[in-house]
């Protein structure tokens, strides 16, 4: 076995994301979707039908490959995160109107994708965090969350059951493989689900997936849910639970006092009071969080496709120089904010887009270090 999967518990993570991959995000491959009005994988392989087959294995096929698992092997990162459907086991999931007169409108073998993506992680020594990133009934309303503008998630029993079953089947595929890091139980539910039922939902989430995965091997993740972390203070503490690890994402892009902030703003948000809040965190739930989404963006228009404006950033004026440096800065006051806690993720690995999304891309051009170890 690789050694780089020994002591696997409590190993500090430094990682990416490979979003829009097996979970489509316009935003990040437009050219998937153009021609198209689906606005994301629900509607894409509703709209396109039996269609959907052929482009879609392509996309799976093309978008991320084993050069890429090398590249990142080779910056010294030691970890990916990879956003999962709910449907990624195929039929039999839980109809919804936005699927139209197709009762499983999702294209199969994405599952045969992650497989072989567990494979390169094995051989070039990276870890994996399984993220249930877009669930039945979607649990954000976000395109990333599989139906844009819906969220249902929470209303229907046979949602949070299939969801379950997802996490348990996924703990039973890939409990014996030594890349398996951790499982994430559910990506980013949105602020207005009730904090009662996501909490009776990790936890029996976590009793699934510690039916295959003992906690000296494999990590269950949970997100804030757009929170404070007081809401979890004592939730899924030793001695009853082992090896849970609370996710948050860090963002400065998508609410007007971020937006209209200059970069000196963002890079003192990120080292005074990101930091701060890191000591807290680490106080209540001691060092077992992570930042399981970061970018370098900072210009709503690139990633939201359908946000309102205005669309003012803090680099606009600023020359290309300026903006190097400014990029430099602000990656850097994040990292060693986020250094403080168990890992972190970019997100997200590679877009069409948007260099300030896309890892390779900040690395290539030296706004991120060539290096992580």
């Amino acid at each position: 076995m690789n050694t780089a999967f020994a002591s696997k518990y409590g190993k500090k993570l430094r990682g990416v994301n490979l979003g829009g991959w097996l979970v489509l995000e316009k935003w990040m491959t437009p050219s998937v979707f153009e021609g198209l009005a689906a606005t994301d994988e629900t509607t894409y392989c509703a709209e396109l039908g039996v269609h959907a087959e052929q482009p879609l294995k392509q996309h799976w096929n093309t978008f991320i490959t084993r050069d890429d698992f090398v590249w990142i092997a080779n910056t010294g990162l030691n970890a990916v995160r990879i956003p999962l459907g709910h449907w990624i086991f195929g039929p039999d999931y839980p109809y919804h109107r936005s699927y139209g007169n197709m009762t499983h409108p999702f294209v199969t073998g994405g599952i045969e994708i992650l497989d072989r993506a567990f494979t390169w992680a094995e051989e070039l020594g990276l870890m994996i965090v399984l993220d249930l990133h877009a669930a039945p009934g979607c649990q954000n309303g976000f395109d990333n969350g599989g139906i844009k503008d819906v969220c249902e998630w929470h209303t229907k029993t046979e949602y949070l059951e299939h969801s379950l079953w997802v996490l348990e089947r996924l703990a039973e595929r890939y409990h014996q493989r030594p890349a398996l890091h951790a499982i994430e139980v559910l990506n980013e539910p949105r602020w207005d689900v009730d904090t009662t039922l996501l909490k009776k939902y990790t936890t029996e989430a976590y009793r699934r997936i510690r039916q295959y995965c003992p906690a000296d091997q494999v990590a269950v993740v949970f997100h804030d849910g757009f929170r404070t972390f007081q809401a979890y203070t004592g939730f899924l503490n030793t001695p009853d639970f082992d090896n849970v690890i609370f996710d948050i994402h860090r963002y400065q892009c998508f609410e007007r006092k971020d937006i209209d902030s200059d970069i000196y703003e963002h890079i003192e948000k990120s080292v005074v009071a990101w930091k701060n809040e890191a000591d807290a965190l680490i106080q209540d739930r001691g060092n077992w969080s992570i930042v399981g989404e970061w970018s370098l963006g900072l210009d709503l228009k690139v990633v939201s496709l359908w946000a309102d404006g205005p669309f003012n950033h803090a680099l606009e004026e600023l020359d290309d120089f300026q903006q190097a440096i400014a990029f430099r800065g602000y990656a850097a006051a994040q990292l060693v904010t986020y250094e403080k806690y168990l890992g972190w993720f970019f997100w997200s690995y590679k877009t069409e887009t948007t260099p300030a999304w896309c890892f390779r891309e900040c690395v290539e051009r030296g706004w991120l270090p060539a290096r992580f170890n």
